[in-house]
């Protein structure tokens, strides 16, 4: 039997009945120092963590492990009780989960509310495989892959808080939601274009109709960034940017701006966690205080520089480590490149940006590659792409044969680089520069900041601006109101596909605000439109493939090294239940697994 013909029955018969296949993901294990976990994809916009690491079938009922049936006692040997000490580098821009792209927002988000999916984490299974299970729903299920049934899980409740007061969760609530995610005010509201229309059932029924059959209906509804469901009395009842209601694992108790946020684990969670009590979240934007305060046993987890990680191994042997690659990339990109006014609009400009830039010499910068490698630490020497190392399934190596003649634009040649902006813009070219140093960390910023030095060697000439995250970068730059060259973190997509879609996205005729670049290139959103549909991994795969040679070729998002290397965490030795995942869903796809050793 043709395999595309048979997805769907391939998709039931991996597991439970032929109505109903769970696909479980995630990465636990602990305790090697220094297992790299290569394609774990954990981290979300920070490469230096601050807290546990972040990523006709149906799918299932189950529990976030990915098990058959929800788990309502304690584990065996699992103590209960304590309260989780973590740290955070900055304040969210807003709490309302739509208010903005922000990953300190959606983080927040999945500690106080729930998506209808989620990805799924446990022992044994990698970040980079992780793929939806049931969060919110109960079960998905589709005959067609266009039509999905999504049924909510029975007695879930939102947070017993004024004023919604614990009731429990229906399908006005998740309506309410789509009509706000949907609003022109959402920039990710293109990222569900593709659902033409959305229905009440009944209470505890909602279906979602789709425009053609969809592989990667799934990993869109459970993506971190998108769909956390409101309780309708937000529609007037409560101002979503001042109070955070939903039915996520964690109930907000307090939040004392640039100080802390103290979360109440919710006793209504299904699967009987959290294993603890609370969480409490400092603020500590600098990384020197933030280790200091996990030397002194004050916090529980930590992102650990590569730099320090030799040091702090010989200090503390009691430590647990994880060292993973995140599905993380970071970019260069060009304000409105198709504007022919603009001088970069030239892909000779572009092009010479990428070869400028000596990528292994960053990942020795950034990782710490050299010296962990003689310390008998597995790490990884990889090169992002448009699509990031972590997301192993879809990445395509720009080292390997398969890349192409694009391939020549990511060796590092600053004297052919000279050439090519010469030849665009004879005695070199002057043009802003801006990143932003206070959110993503010291791994970030040094990259950022060698980027000036690679740039002005070929003829550049960088006038740099530092930009507040909150205030400037992530309501301006990212979203590709800037002028110039900016450098920043791409996010880390539940669903690889949307790499090819959100930053190329275009909305009769135009160019989407997460378009960054502002580039409307009809072969990607073809191949974008039909790798969305293709059901057949191995042809997906290379559609995504070419997505990224096409890219490479113009760069039009020009591929750096920040977020390819390996990322290590460090865990207090009486931390037991250690997971990962990939993206912003901590809050509920690692935190609420998380207990103590006595």
């Amino acid at each position: 039997m043709d395999d595309r013909n048979d997805y769907w029955g391939r998709v039931a018969r991996r597991r439970f009945s032929r109505r109903s296949a769970l696909r479980g993901a995630g990465v636990a294990g602990f305790g090697l120092a220094g297992a790299a976990l290569i394609g774990c994809g954990s981290d979300d916009d920070d490469p230096d963590p601050t807290g546990t690491p972040g990523g006709g079938g149906a799918t299932s009922t189950g529990t976030p492990d990915g098990t058959s049936a929800s788990a309502t006692t304690t584990p065996e040997g699992v103590q209960r009780g304590g309260t989780l000490r973590l740290s955070l580098l900055n304040d969210p821009p807003t709490i309302d989960p739509f208010g903005n792209t922000s990953v300190s927002t959606k983080e927040f988000a999945a500690h106080a509310y729930s998506r209808l999916y989620k990805l799924g984490t446990g022992p044994d299974i990698t970040g980079g495989e992780a793929a939806p299970v049931p969060d919110l729903a109960e079960s998905a299920e589709t005959d067609d892959g266009q039509h999905w049934v999504v049924r909510l899980r029975p007695g879930a409740k939102f947070h017993n808080v004024e004023p919604v007061n614990g009731r429990e969760v229906d399908a006005e609530d998740v309506l309410l939601t789509w009509q706000d995610f949907r609003d022109p005010t959402n920039v990710n509201r293109e990222s569900f274009a593709f659902v033409t229309d959305v229905q009440a059932v009944d209470a505890t029924t909602v279906s979602f109709t789709l425009d053609a059959p969809s592989a990667v209906f799934l990993d869109t509804i459970a993506d971190g960034n998108l769909l956390y469901i409101l309780p309708k009395e937000s529609d007037g009842g409560f101002n979503l940017a001042e109070k955070a209601i939903g039915s996520g694992p964690w109930i907000l108790d307090r939040y004392d701006i640039s100080q802390i946020m103290v979360w109440k684990a919710n006793p209504d969670f299904y699967g009987d966690v959290p294993l603890v009590d609370g969480l409490e979240e400092s603020i500590i934007p600098e990384y020197a205080n933030r280790l200091a305060q996990f030397q002194a046993g004050n916090v529980h987890a930590l992102g650990i520089n590569a730099n320090d990680v030799l040091d702090l191994r010989s200090q503390r042997e009691d430590v647990q480590w994880r060292g993973e690659v995140s599905a993380l990339t970071s970019i260069f990109y060009f304000n409105n490149i198709s504007d022919p006014n603009q001088p970069w609009s030239d892909e000779r400009i572009r092009q010479a940006v990428s070869m400028a830039i000596d990528r292994d010499a960053l990942m020795d910068l950034a990782y710490n590659i050299k010296a962990l490698q003689e310390a008998g630490l597995e790490v990884s020497t990889a090169w992002n792409n448009l699509i990031p190392v972590g997301h192993t399934r879809w990445w395509l190596d720009p080292q390997s044969e398969a890349q192409g003649p694009s391939a020549q634009y990511f060796v590092y040649n600053a004297e052919e680089a000279a050439k090519l902006l010469d030849s665009a813009s004879p005695g070199g070219l002057d043009l802003k520069y801006q990143y932003t140093d206070n959110r993503y960390g010291q791994t970030f910023n040094s990259v950022a900041e060698a980027n000036i030095g690679y740039l002005t060697e070929v003829g550049f000439r960088p006038q740099t601006e530092v930009q507040d995250y909150n205030s400037v970068y992530i309501t301006q730059t990212s979203s590709g109101f800037f002028e110039g060259l900016a450098f920043g973190y791409e996010t880390p997509f539940a669903e690889a596909g949307t790499y090819a879609d959100r930053p190329f996205g275009v909305v009769d005729g135009e160019a989407i605000e997460k378009n960054r670049t502002r580039v409307v290139d009809q072969e990607i959103l073809d191949l974008s439109r039909r790798q969305s549909r293709e059901l057949d991994v191995d042809a997906r795969r290379e559609l995504l493939h070419e997505v990224q040679r096409i890219n490479a070729l113009h760069m039009y998002y020009i591929p750096n090294q920040a977020g390819a290397g390996t990322g290590w965490s460090a865990y207090q030795p009486e931390v037991r239940g250690i997971r990962s995942t990939r993206g912003y869903g901590d809050g509920v796809e690692t935190r609420p697994y998380l207990w103590f050793a006595t």
